[in-house]
């Protein structure tokens, strides 16, 4: 095991595994916070592009429940999951998020747009025209200078990013890196669909039972089955990694067979 008693280094990334609030707090002056799922992390161990936007994170939560479970399993730890759901329900009550303008939310298509931004309505949540952005289909380099010139002129204390997982984390250190000054950047991808109707609705219980995959997988079989089914991956790559990043451990091996 390695890390804080608030952190835990799981195949190279630093989660954050404390309360909801202490990870809203510590995008307080900005940054970038990720909320990686099983389905996407089975792929770390290849996908360079989307390893390292987990690694330079601000804030990774430990948003995954197979992920969790694998893990205490394999280490004998105990941490807790805390869910991108749970934390996208906190991060809307505040202040600094509902303010008119002072949020803009990347989504990943008109029709989920419109879904989205009229539940953020109906909860008091004003979200003016020119703070929807609808992502382009980005390839395996993400540059969308359109986007970065948008938040340079709005000047927005956070950026939403509800596009699909794989894809919104690189998104989001693209921004990182790219904008002349840095707001709190929140990777939630589908939490919102599970809010405003855009996918299935996930009650409070199912979330804390850990059985918002079975409810996505009733919602959609075709969809979603296969999608959970490849997460099984993530088994044999916590085994081999742990705690360490695979471009570490890998590269760590002829030495140690030389040895």
């Amino acid at each position: 095991m390695s890390g804080t008693p608030n952190e835990r280094q799981i195949l190279g990334v630093n989660f954050y595994i404390g309360d909801v609030e202490g990870a809203i707090r510590r995008l307080a002056n900005g940054g970038l916070l990720v909320v990686p799922a099983a389905p996407a992390l089975k792929d770390v161990a290849w996908n360079e592009d989307y390893r390292e936007a987990l690694v330079n994170a601000d804030v990774a939560i430990a948003d995954s429940a197979f992920m969790v479970l694998v893990w205490n399993f394999l280490e004998g730890d105990s941490i807790s999951r805390l869910s991108g759901l749970k934390y996208l329900r906190e991060l809307l009550l505040k202040d600094a998020v509902r303010s008119p303008g002072n949020t803009v939310w990347v989504m990943a298509g008109r029709a989920s747009a419109d879904k989205n931004i009229a539940w953020l309505n109906s909860q008091g949540i004003e979200v003016p025209d020119e703070c929807v952005y609808l992502a382009p289909l980005y390839g395996s380099k993400i540059e969308d200078t359109e986007l970065i010139h948008k938040l340079q002129t709005l000047q927005p204390k956070h950026v939403v990013i509800t596009v699909g997982g794989g894809t919104q984390e690189r998104l989001g250190l693209y921004l990182k890196r790219n904008l002349n000054y840095l707001p709190a950047i929140h990777c939630i991808g589908a939490a919102i669909a599970f809010l405003s109707g855009d996918q299935v609705r996930i009650p409070d219980w199912a979330d804390r039972l850990y059985l918002g995959w079975l409810l996505r997988c009733l919602s959609s079989p075709r969809r979603f089955i296969p999608r959970y089914l490849s997460a099984s991956k993530l088994i044999a790559i916590l085994w081999r990694y742990r705690g360490q990043s695979p471009a570490e451990h890998d590269s760590e091996q002829p030495l140690a067979q030389a040895e």
